[in-house]
């Protein structure tokens, strides 16, 4: 299983991906099918995103000296994050919830951005968590922690809580493309997003969008939020999409262009090369994957419990999960617990589920992998593997297995260097 874990992830490697997309020749660049001549103007990178280092080097190492500044915010301290140029800055952000740090690390961007003219062009490199990362706030600080708490609390879905973003935060639903008129902006994106919904990817910092606050509105009283959140941020978040409505402007600005260079789909087919090279006969079952993460649990186990011997079954997506408990986990540790409890007794069956940046949760692990002993090994040691799912504790519970003796379940990768959704892989024994 491990070669095909690291198959999936060497295969969305910026550095793999972005050669396809950017090419430079003197002072015309390529990107996609479009060629821009800088001539007199000068280029501006813009990264941001757990994936934002390895794409920003990756791109500094084609455009080289064509590169007049760029602004790089990411999750994580890379300790060799530079790039070769004079005008370059490395901001660390808070993830998965904004604060102080990305507010000052878009207060930088949206400074550079006022330098631009007509004649430049602005590359922008997004990937997974720049919803978080790049953030400019129409309500104060803390109200809108509180509300993304909320929301990431809910249950819902990344596209829902996305619409909220775009209506709350100055720099989505194409702001940053707004800061970075007159220039052209192009952006080069990595997909977390389900669909490739462009809009959804970072909240669509580049992508121009027709959603009003009435859309907004719609998905926080879907969820409750009002009675979560409690009265006076609410009422600052709901002034604010009620009052505050912002004149449409849209049709001033150069048209922004974006190209998703990396998505889920890559990472599964990779995936099954590497299964097919083992031996199993391997599907891809979907690359839309989407759910309450114990129910996609139970339903990873069902296939499992129908495959054939020397079968390996590919999800792709992403699941999330309506916090109830005060455990420790994240969406594909639920999964993978789900699924062990509805394969317990089962042989020669395995279900790993881990997510592609290798952040499952705050937990530091990206995933686990589990088998039709894993719940009989919690028996030995006295743990009641319902109760800990119950709990939304499942990081624990893997984390005891592993402890005694009866592992490894967790996947540790560290961070990735990507960031495409997850995988569930499922595999029935030759």
């Amino acid at each position: 299983m491990g070669p095909m874990i690291q198959a999936a992830l060497t295969a969305v490697q910026p550095n793999r991906l972005l050669p396809y997309f950017l090419h430079l020749q003197g002072r015309h660049i390529a990107i996609g099918a479009t060629t821009y001549e800088l001539n007199d103007g000068r280029l501006f990178l813009i990264s941001v995103g757990k994936a934002a280092v390895p794409m920003a080097q990756a791109a500094a190492a084609i455009l080289g000296d064509a590169l007049d500044a760029a602004i790089v915010i990411s999750k994580h301290l890379s300790p060799d994050h530079r790039l070769p140029i004079t005008d370059y800055y490395f901001f660390i952000g808070d993830h998965p919830t904004a604060g102080e740090r990305s507010v000052q690390a878009t207060t930088a961007v949206v400074n550079l951005l006022a330098q631009t003219r007509a004649d430049d062009l602005v590359l922008c490199l997004i990937s997974g968590g720049a919803s978080a990362l790049l953030t400019q706030p129409r309500i104060p600080l803390p109200a809108w922690q509180t509300l993304n708490q909320a929301l990431l609390a809910s249950g819902c879905t990344i596209q829902e809580f996305n619409t909220v973003r775009r209506q709350l935060d100055a720099v989505k639903g194409g702001g940053l493309a707004r800061l970075a008129a007159p220039a052209p902006v192009v952006s080069l994106i990595l997909s977390d997003v389900i669909g490739n919904d462009l809009a959804a990817i970072g909240s669509g910092l580049t992508v121009l969008t027709d959603e009003t606050p009435d859309d907004a509105l719609a998905v926080l009283a879907r969820y409750g939020i009002a009675d979560v959140v409690g009265t006076a941020v609410w009422q600052t978040v709901h002034t604010t999409l009620t009052d505050c409505q912002l004149p449409n402007t849209d049709y001033q600005l150069p048209a922004p262009t974006n190209h998703i260079i990396g998505s889920v789909r890559q990472a599964a087919l990779a995936a099954r090369q590497s299964a097919e090279n083992s031996g199993f006969t391997a599907t891809i079952l979907t690359a839309h994957l989407e759910g309450e993460a114990r129910e996609v649990g139970k339903f990873a186990a069902a296939i499992a419990k129908e495959l054939p011997p020397g079968h390996c079954a590919i999800l792709g997506g992403e699941t999330t999960v309506t916090v109830r408990g005060s455990g420790w986990g994240g969406r594909n540790l639920e999964l993978a617990l789900a699924a062990a409890i509805a394969l317990d007794g089962w042989p020669d069956v395995a279900v790993a589920a881990f997510a592609t940046d290798g952040d499952d949760g705050p937990t530091g692990a990206a995933g686990a992998v589990v088998t039709g002993e894993t719940v009989g090994y919690g028996r030995n040691l006295h743990l009641n593997a319902p109760q800990f799912i119950d709990n939304n504790d499942s990081y624990s519970y893997f984390q005891k297995l592993d402890a005694a003796g009866y592992g490894p379940h967790l996947l540790i990768t560290g961070p990735t260097g990507t960031n495409v959704n997850d995988l569930t892989l499922i595999f029935r024994s030759p």
